[in-house]
Formats: structure tokens, C-alpha cells, sequence
């Protein structure tokens, strides 16, 4: 079973930046789609940044020009770069693939970032 590790989420002011990290236990390098999705309390899921193998990416309309996501293959770990955050932003985030177009979305565990105002 592969397996999806976040690391790097904490307790962080507004304005300031964190650094998620995905560790996957299987090469990732032709995984269809890899991404972020978080959700605040009493919200549902939502999809923050996605990555393509060509290198593609699409983010929220909320983490454009804030967040990047950035995949090493090398090391099947994926980014996610947080910038100039906000209360708005707290909540739990969770890697995810999608091994082709066809098959289901699976997720890591989840990870708590919040943000003080």
C-alpha cells in the first residue's frame, strides 16, 4: 500500500510562511496527479495546488500568488510552499495522488497548520 507522509505543518503568525513536505513510498515520477487539499473546521476538503508530471500546475483561486507546489522525483517528495498567511488559512492539509485520470483520489494523513492573527 503507498503510503503518503506529510511533514512540516505547525503553529505559524499571519504573514509568515511554512514548508509542507509529502514523502511517498513509490516513485512518483508517472503519477497522474499530485496535489494539496486542506479543510478548515466545519468546511469540506478543497483542492489548494495540483502538479502534473510535465510540471504543470493549477492552484485555488485563494493560494494564487501565495503558495507553490513543487515536486522532487528524485526523492518522491512533493512542496507545498506556504507565503503570507492568514487565519483564513488554518486547517489541516493533506497530500494526495491520483495514479491515473481514471482511478480514485488517495490522501496522507493530514497535517495541522494554524495561523495566529
Amino acid at each position: 500500500q503507498v503510503q503518503l507522509v506529510e511533514s512540516g505543518g505547525g503553529l505559524v503568525q499571519a504573514g509568515g510562511s511554512l514548508r509542507l513536505s509529502c514523502s511517498v513510498s513509490t516513485p512518483i515520477t508517472n503519477i497522474y496527479r499530485l496535489g494539496w487539499y486542506r479543510q478548515a473546521p466545519g468546511k469540506q476538503r478543497e483542492l489548494v495546488a495540483e502538479i502534473f508530471p510535465t510540471g504543470a500546475t493549477n492552484y485555488a483561486e485563494s493560494a494564487k500568488g501565495r503558495f507553490s507546489i513543487s515536486r522532487d522525483n528524485a526523492k518522491s517528495t512533493v512542496y507545498l510552499q506556504l507565503n503570507s498567511l492568514n487565519s483564513e488559512d488554518t486547517a489541516v492539509y493533506y497530500c494526495a495522488r491520483q495514479p491515473d485520470p481514471f482511478d480514485a483520489v488517495y490522501y496522507g494523513q493530514g497535517i495541522q497548520v494554524t495561523v495566529s492573527s
